[in-house]
């Protein structure tokens, strides 16, 4: 049965009683959380699938943050009160519980450090949410046409409100990094329709709708491409000049808030780093071995680099559209009743192109909470018409099936037995991405990685995650390069020194490598997540394994984990252990 969604004003006017007067419990808390965000925040109302979101857009504004802000400090003096009441204790109150708590504590943090003053990313940007929801927004009907017309015309004033949080900023001498500065000006100006040959972003967005409402949505985009273009003139001839100089690396204080953000839990840096620096020398060892099977005498990305030519590979962009299509359909068929037990609508994931002008790397979208919009993958082709299959087959295990689709999905399906916070904003990367890269390494395991060119792939995918926690935890800490390094060792990490580690070891080309470095210096401590996720679902695994002995099943045990909910790190081995 699903509980009644409370709102905050009925919580906080009831002194958190409901109407029958029993007490609110911590799930009922995170509920009336999730529906004042969504009033707040439509942009997370259209990703859960809220149609009344479709024509708004939040307030991105100082003002706007602090109202968001307020409401986490509300929610949680709800929660103490919540979790003194009767039946607190429950697995699954307590689970809640413990992640709202986490959850905001960390988000209370970040405003509280005015990190939303220096939000400059080519990826992670209240600008990039703005013109990334537009492809999430209903568009089948005139009606959905109309409310997209009403959200083209907010992105002026969405934009603006991002820039007066930058301009604060200026003011209080907290800047964004340059080189993410630099990346998103580029990235404003395609998004403009001002270089090569692609047309405004939103403009072309627009042109999909109805000829009856043809002149009212030509009208709203120009108006949203003119904010775009008074945005970019603004970074590129204010803001940039302004933060020339300024380091991209953030240092150890922020590096850790971010840290505890994108991984729920206060992370041993030092340890983490070493932990980077082991796997790195596993990975290379057993991708030299699988390098040899393809040239005996030549190394790892020697033999990458050969792939690209030689390799196997698709011709044509809907040709790899429908090529990774058909693998997420192969995984479904082959992995559902073997090693999951999907529901039907489970089983649903769609493949799709991403709109040029983003980052490179590929990424997923959750279904929403009716699953009328499935789950789906985004490639971004960079202009590329020729997609070699090693770089792609371990990918779509990651974003696709049985990764980031399975799990998020899973928990949209069970979301009545546990809290609408726990399926979708309470959300960890840490513990998805840590998921999304388990479910590389189990496609290994059951031997879906058929020869010897899909499985350096996927170790190149591993060392990539291995190298995102030496050189994310070593440029913005600093940090010393260990003596038996074979890449300049005993030397401080520098932002060149990264981008030259990460290019030798990784058979992406440089575009990718550039926009990776970019990414991680706007997004400090995210990129760690995959690997250190990764290590906790092992662990996980391993100690239930241990626990249940010849008594452990598999497939019990991965549908219990993907049925938990969103939980940090601190919790997730603990829980995993547990099933």
């Amino acid at each position: 049965m699903t509980r009644p969604r409370l709102t905050y004003e009925d919580v906080r006017m009831s002194d958190n009683l409901n109407s029958d007067g029993a007490a609110r419990l911590p799930r009922q808390v995170a509920d009336a959380y999730v529906d004042d965000l969504i009033a707040i925040d439509p942009i997370t109302g259209t990703y859960l699938g809220v149609a009344a979101s479709s024509g708004k857009l939040p307030d991105l504004s100082p003002a706007g943050r602090a109202a968001a802000a307020e409401l986490s400090r509300s929610t949680l003096a709800l929660l103490d009160a919540a979790e003194r009441q009767p039946g607190a204790d429950s697995d699954v109150e307590r689970r809640c519980a413990r992640l709202l708590r986490e959850r905001l504590t960390a988000e209370i943090a970040v405003h509280e450090a005015d990190e939303d003053l220096r939000a400059v990313s080519n990826i992670h940007s209240p600008a990039h949410s703005v013109r990334e929801i537009f492809t999430l927004t209903p568009a089948d009907t005139d009606e959905d046409w109309a409310a997209i017309a009403e959200r083209l015309r907010a992105v002026p004033a969405a934009y603006a409100g991002y820039r007066e949080c930058l301009t604060l900023g200026l003011d209080r001498g907290l800047y964004g990094g340059p080189r993410p500065t630099a990346t998103f000006i580029e990235q404003l100006t395609g998004w403009a329709g001002e270089s090569g040959d692609g047309e405004a972003f939103f403009a072309e967005f627009a042109a999909g709708g109805p000829d009856a409402l043809r002149a009212e949505l030509d009208e709203a985009a120009a108006a949203a491409t003119g904010a775009v273009v008074e945005l970019r003139d603004w970074m590129r001839d204010v803001y940039a000049p302004a933060i020339q100089g300024q380091p991209d690396a953030v240092g150890r204080e922020r590096y850790a808030r971010w840290s505890r953000y994108f991984n729920g839990t206060d992370l041993d840096l030092d340890e983490a780093y070493a932990y980077g620096w082991s796997e790195y020398h596993r990975l290379l060892a057993e991708m030299k071995t699988e390098a040899a099977k393809i040239l005996p005498d030549a190394g790892p990305w020697e033999v990458l680099k050969y792939l690209d030519e030689h390799g196997t590979h698709i011709e044509g962009v809907d040709e790899v559209q429908a090529w990774l299509q058909g693998l997420m359909d192969e995984a479904i068929e082959n992995l559902d009743g073997t090693h999951f037990e999907l529901a039907e609508r489970v089983k649903k994931v769609e493949s799709r192109i991403a709109p040029p002008g983003g980052a490179a790397a590929p990424y997923y979208t959750s279904p929403s909470e009716d699953f009328s919009r499935p789950g789906r993958t985004w490639l971004p082709t960079m202009g590329q018409t020729r997609f070699p299959v090693y770089d792609l087959v371990s990918t779509w295990y990651h974003e696709g099936v049985p990764g980031h689709h399975l799990q998020l999905a899973q928990w949209t399906h069970v979301a009545d037995q546990l809290s609408r916070y726990q399926a979708s904003v309470g959300l960890v990367s840490a513990n998805c991405e840590g998921w999304a890269l388990y479910a590389e390494r189990l496609m290994d395991e059951l031997g879906y990685l058929k020869d010897a060119e899909q499985r350096l792939g996927y170790l190149d995918a591993q060392m990539m995650r291995a190298a995102r926690v030496i050189v994310d935890i070593g440029m913005h800490l600093g940090l010393e390069i260990p003596a038996d390094s074979p890449f300049h060792p005993g030397e401080r990490w520098t932002v060149d020194l990264a981008q030259e580690f990460f290019g030798l070891h990784s058979g992406r080309p440089g575009d990718f490598v550039e926009s990776e470095l970019t990414r991680y210096l706007s997004m400090p401590g995210q990129a760690i997540g995959y690997k250190l996720g990764e290590r906790a679902w092992l662990l996980g695994r391993d100690n239930a394994r241990a626990a249940h002995g010849d008594s452990f099943d598999l497939k019990a045990w991965h549908m219990a984990a993907l049925s938990q909910g969103s939980l940090g790190l601190d919790d997730l081995v603990d829980e995993l252990s547990k099933l």
